[in-house]
């Protein structure tokens, strides 16, 4: 039986593939730790320095599978449920870019929003529609959504569960780019290999340093900025970095 979590690995960059194209790449226990183990991998492999997720067949995910959820006890769902993928995410130090294919609601945008930047095909159709479940968002969906949307458009997202166009949702600031459906994976790639070719180390803290800005009042946030430039300023690669600017080629980078 093939995984539900596939990737492959193109020069220094990992596709991640979400592979269960006939239930529209939908949630099961199954995927949430195959998920898990590819993370894992890709965290431990040196030589990845980005990663992909996108989907196969004609959706990046459809949230949840429902049969599973629906018959899953609930301390099953409270004790783990779909947690440690949420987790594995959060915790990942490398970039990670989603690359949405088509129909990404429920738990597929909070995995998208999980990731540092999202690049999405025309045909992509975006939404938290649980509540036409008679449930709310619990993976990141009311607070990653209204975070990048704010309170009244992530409002109106959650409350009555309509999908909007990947051309709405680049207008809400929740896609940085929109590109034809046949060119996602090819510009999901390129942006790839931009940030690949960046110091590791200074990619890893300037990610850091971003995400805590949604997390900490101003001044935390100043503060780990400015350790992490510190940090970064002393490191092997920020004194390459300058050496080679100063020097007039490209940077030879160490970590």
């Amino acid at each position: 039986m093939p995984s539900t979590v596939l990737y492959e690995i193109v020069d220094n960059i990992a596709i991640v593939k979400l592979n269960r194209p006939d239930k529209l790449n939908a949630l099961n226990m199954e995927m949430v730790w195959d998920f898990v183990n590819v993370f894992n991998e890709l965290e431990n492999n040196k030589n990845i320095r980005v990663v992909i997720i996108t989907g196969n067949g004609r959706a990046f995910c459809a949230g949840a599978d429902v049969n599973e959820m629906a018959n899953m006890k609930v301390e099953d769902v409270v004790r783990v449920g779909h947690a440690p993928m949420w987790e594995r995410l959060r915790t990942f130090r490398k970039p990670v870019i989603a690359a949405l294919n088509g129909l990404t609601v429920g738990g597929g945008l909070e995995l998208a929003m999980a990731c540092d930047i999202i690049i999405a095909a025309e045909n992509a159709m975006l939404g938290q529609p649980e509540i036409n479940l008679g449930i709310i968002p619990g993976a990141g969906g009311t607070q990653r959504l209204t975070r990048t949307v704010g309170k009244y458009k992530g409002m109106e997202m959650v409350l009555t569960g309509r999908l909007i166009s990947a051309w709405e949702a680049y207008r809400r600031g929740l896609v940085i780019k929109v590109v034809p459906d046949e060119a996602l994976l090819d510009e999901a790639i390129r942006l790839a290999k931009e940030i690949a070719s960046k110091s590791p180390f200074a990619v890893e803290l300037g990610k850091e340093a971003v995400n805590k800005a949604l997390e900490t009042n101003l001044q935390q946030g100043l503060d780990i900025e400015r350790r992490n430039f510190y940090v970064a300023l002393t490191s092997e690669d920020g004194k390459e970095g300058m050496r080679a600017f100063i020097e007039k080629r490209k940077p030879n980078w160490k970590t």
